[in-house]
């Protein structure tokens, strides 16, 4: 799939049975899979195992004149089987299709050397798109510098299908409110569940109580402010739904390891 967005890449929290390798470009914002939250830029390019929840969610485009641009590659489990027992030499690339449970962030040295391979597969027949993709998911195998996102507990659960329409709808509520104040008993009536029975939900789903991951949503939003804004950053602590400056820094600090002035001023702000 070749996504051109003019406006923005929206938060669209979602899971599908396939693995997911995506390149992001001329984009910045943040990426959240599973319970990982964390800022992407051009040529952000991630491999995702099966009903791995997911979504990117843009700030602003690296050059205005251009669109947000999301290449998509899906394949089945059942495909890259059949790959396997057709070319046993492959098999080592099950290790990779591993690792994707939890989301793999591939190096700036691998996604430097795949970017022109990946453009190629849009205007590419299908046929030479499928020898592509096996080439690629070979290099990417041998990226021996990957990042993996989500917690070890990815690799392991399987997560009751039927919540995943009462978390999604949380979450994308809290995803557009997140500035706003939000009260637990409001979040678990949106999920139709008891407070206990929807805090229970929420940690066995994100890896995160909820006040935990609202602040951390709020963290990740402020991060994007402190590098593409000169705003004071008492109004980035108002705009992101911290009211005390104070309690801003304290929580900045605890996520990010800095205070807001040491993160902006590593990016030049």
């Amino acid at each position: 799939m070749n996504r051109q967005l003019e406006d923005a890449i929206p938060f669209d929290w979602h899971h599908h049975k396939e693995y997911e390798l995506t390149l992001t470009l001329n984009s910045r914002g943040q990426r959240y899979i599973g319970d990982h939250i964390g800022e992407y830029s051009d040529g952000d390019l991630v491999l995702l195992g099966p009903n791995l929840p997911h979504t990117w969610h843009s700030n602003s485009k690296i050059n205005r004149e251009k669109p947000h641009h999301v290449i998509v590659m899906w394949f089945t489990h059942e495909w890259a089987e059949n790959l396997f027992a057709a070319m046993p030499e492959l098999q080592v690339m099950e290790n990779l299709l591993k690792r994707a449970c939890r989301g793999v962030l591939f190096s700036a040295k691998a996604r430097g050397a795949l970017r022109a391979s990946i453009m190629l597969m849009i205007d590419q027949p299908e046929a030479e798109k499928t020898i592509n993709l096996m080439t690629i998911l070979q290099k990417l195998n041998m990226d021996a510098e990957f990042e993996s996102l989500a917690s070890p507990i990815y690799a392991e659960q399987n997560i009751n299908p039927a919540e995943h329409i009462r978390i999604d709808r949380v979450l994308e509520y809290i995803h557009t409110h997140y500035h706003q104040e939000l009260k637990i008993d409001d979040l678990a009536n949106l999920a139709a569940l008891s407070h206990s029975g929807f805090y229970r939900m929420f940690l066995r789903y994100t890896h995160h109580k909820p006040s935990d991951y609202i602040i951390r949503l709020r963290i990740g939003k402020a991060c994007a402010l402190l590098i593409e804004s000169q705003k004071p950053i008492a109004t980035i602590s108002d705009e992101v739904g911290f009211y005390s400056l104070a309690n801003f820094n304290r929580q900045f600090k605890r996520i990010k390891s800095q205070t807001p002035r040491e993160f902006r001023r590593g990016y030049g702000a």
